[in-house]
């Protein structure tokens, strides 16, 4: 199956956090930086996610935010730092490619915000994404 998002890591369930309504899931990502996905307890049932059940981690390039320094005292519980490795503008948006730890992801931000941020490659960032914003996959 293809898909259109941008976004796929590979890794590995560390645990899972069962509620009535939804589950917040743990992954490894093969880079090793934790990453946390909050999906419904329906799919993560239909998934049968336990600790070891590999995963591919998605995320929308549109749900992938910038910012140019580490920031604290945020709900977003995931947080990698990397480095712009490619930055294309068009009028209104632009694609940032930012390089992290075992992998890439890209984040699709305005313009506006990318020349505010003065966005470039080599610049230091870090990608910020909700875990209500992360889908998950079994292979």
């Amino acid at each position: 199956m293809s898909l259109s998002i941008r976004n796929q890591l590979p890794g590995t369930v560390t645990a899972v956090t069962w509620g009535e309504a939804m589950a917040t899931v743990r992954v490894r990502l093969t880079g090793g930086q934790d990453l946390t996905a909050a999906i419904t307890r329906e799919a993560a049932q239909d998934l049968r996610l336990a600790p070891g059940t590999p995963v591919l981690a998605l995320m929308k390039s549109t749900e992938v935010s910038l910012a140019t320094a580490p920031i604290e005292g945020l709900s977003i519980r995931n947080q990698f730092p990397g480095r712009i490795t490619g930055l294309t503008a068009g009028e209104a948006m632009a694609s940032v490619r930012v390089t992290v730890e075992g992998g890439e992801l890209t984040a699709a931000i305005t313009r506006d915000a990318a020349e505010e941020l003065a966005l470039m490659p080599g610049t230091p960032v870090v990608a910020l994404i909700k875990a209500t914003e992360v889908s998950l996959t079994t292979a």
